[in-house]
């Protein structure tokens, strides 16, 4: 295989593993925990491999007790390197032998082989063995031993090896503990297991056949596509050239350590991308009509037309103390205070009270609002993405009264101002009430000292009976004009009441419109994009 296409091969496969990372990243709390741990294991050890030397390629000899794996591995080799056993195991640690051991090291290293362990095979001097350099051969312990420390090491090599060479006894190749065990888990590693049955020297021609085809209808049984059978005797060395020219086909290509990767991230992704939806892509932001929506479910919540409209009564009851006629406002002061009627007392206090007070008392409608805007955008998605939602919008919904308590409170209005208007208009009434007054006080002198003729007036006019009626007339048109000015000022003033509403809404809607962006809409936002990054990567990770 030439450089270009390794290369190629391995930069799909760093494409497929970061795609990988994004998946664990973003799958946490979404998918089954077991699936994330072995995505995070299988990047760690395809960030391992692929860091150490490629141009070695580890072949793991796996197989039960009896199988004669380790003759094998001798006869390979043309060494006796590894213990064979006639009654019981004898191969309690990993045997590695090695052709052409520069660079190997820190992989040997890496598949935690002994030193004692490490063989090598100078493959140059070695007649017909070149085309096995680079080949790192491993003799595992047997995966049925009952000795405590073998079994873990083989099945963690089986893991790791990138290419799995399985030594099958005749007698015993559908043993259930090589099957259910390993096989079945490792059906779609095709391109990277071998099968091999040996001693087959105990065998007759047909026998050996009809063993071979029974093998490989048992594995298509088990999920291996196109298995890979070779028949060997270590005994009598049939078969062994097959085999070493299988092992020297995936070592000259150098792709094995990648197509064993690629393999388990199949696998791996077949199980991700099981139940993938239809809907794969959501619009990641929440469309204009949903706020909208929201902001007035929690408008609704918190009473803003509640307190609009007392804001507005509020405004009309203390424009009386500005605009209104004074001697109306002097007689109101002997019925019932309007401001107690309508229970306001300090009314500033009491409005941003009645914020508070209508913020938390409709937590329910609050979540109403809050359950609507997320069932409304999950249509269509996975169940626990549709739950990540929620759980997105309602993460802080505890805090939405609280937040919309605070905000609100400080649009109350300040009532320890009024418009300018008001004090002209206050500054007129009370020259009004000036000149009728003095036009009172002028008629009782004119009758004081014009008609009952008690004295000499310090002023001829005070005492001119003529102008009596002109007086009268200047009373009444007094008195028209503060009565005109009183209900032309309380037109303005509903006017006024009615636009300082309008504003108070539109401040607080705004705040609402805030606080719901920050504690609702940008956590769906959030969500919503994490949704679509998950599947883009299943879809990247994916062949």
């Amino acid at each position: 295989m030439s450089t270009v296409s390794t290369a190629e091969t391995r930069h799909g496969l760093g494409t497929r593993l970061a795609a990988l990372s994004k998946i664990v990243e973003l799958g946490q709390g979404r998918i089954d925990p077991a699936l994330i741990t072995e995505a995070a294991q299988l990047l760690l050890r395809a960030g391992d491999r692929l860091k150490l030397s490629p141009d070695h390629t580890v072949v793991a000899l796996a197989g039960g007790t009896g199988s004669g794996k380790s003759s094998l591995f001798n006869s390979i080799s043309g060494l006796e390197l590894s213990p064979i056993g006639v009654r019981r195991p004898t191969t309690a640690r990993t045997h590695a032998c090695v052709w052409g051991l520069e660079g190997a090291g820190p992989l040997l290293d890496w598949l935690q082989i002994q030193w004692r362990h490490r063989f090598a095979r100078a493959s140059a001097l070695d007649k017909g063995e070149s085309q096995l350099h680079g080949l790192i051969l491993l003799d595992l312990p047997d995966h049925d031993s009952i000795r405590a420390l073998t079994d873990p090491e083989a099945n963690r090599l089986i893991q790791v090896a990138d290419l799995v060479v399985w030594v099958l006894d005749p007698q015993k190749y559908a043993d259930a503990s090589v099957h259910r065990r390993y096989v079945t888990d490792l059906a779609g590693n095709d391109a990277v297991t071998v099968f091999v049955l040996n001693q087959s020297d105990r065998l007759s021609h047909e026998e050996q056949a009809e063993c071979v085809a029974d093998l490989e209808d048992l594995l298509r049984r088990e999920g291996v596509t196109d298995p890979q059978v070779v028949a060997t005797s270590a005994l009598t060395g049939k078969g062994i050239d097959g085999l070493k020219a299988v092992l020297a086909g995936s070592v000259s290509t150098r792709r094995a350590a990648y197509q064993r990767l690629e393999a388990d991230l199949d696998r791996l992704m077949a199980r991700l991308a099981k139940n993938v939806p239809d809907l794969l892509h959501v619009d990641p932001t929440v469309d204009g009509a949903r706020k909208a929506g929201l902001t007035d479910a929690l408008c609704d919540a918190v009473g803003v037309s509640a307190l609009g409209e007392a804001m507005e009564n509020v405004y009309g009851v203390r424009s009386v103390d500005w605009v209104g006629w004074p001697y109306a406002r002097w007689a109101a002061k002997f019925r019932r205070d309007p401001l107690s009627s309508l229970k306001l007392g300090a009314v500033k206090d009491d409005i941003r009270s009645l914020v508070g007070s209508a913020v938390s008392a409709q937590p329910a409608e609050v979540d109403n609002a809050v359950q609507a805007l997320a069932d409304g955008l999950t249509a269509g998605m996975p169940e626990v993405w549709q739950n990540g939602v929620r759980q997105a919008a309602r993460g802080r919904s505890v805090q939405l009264p609280k937040a919309l308590s605070g905000e609100l409170s400080e649009v109350a209005p300040p009532l320890d101002r009024v418009p300018g208007w008001w004090w002209l208009l206050k500054i007129w009434q009370y020259l009004l009430v000036v000149l009728f007054v003095a036009g009172l006080a002028w008629i009782g002198s004119i009758l004081a000292y014009g008609v009952f003729k008690t004295g000499r007036p310090p002023i001829g006019v005070l005492g001119d009976v003529g102008a009596l009626p002109w007086v009268g007339l200047m009373l009444v048109s007094v008195l028209g004009l503060g009565i005109l000015s009183a209900v032309a000022s309380r037109n303005f003033v509903i006017l006024g009441a009615s636009n300082e509403r309008d504003r108070l809404e539109r401040d607080m809607r705004r705040r609402v419109t805030t606080v719901a962006q920050e504690t609702v809409i940008q956590p769906v936002e959030r969500e919503l994009q994490r949704y679509n990054e998950y599947f883009a990567a299943i879809t990247q990770a994916k062949r």
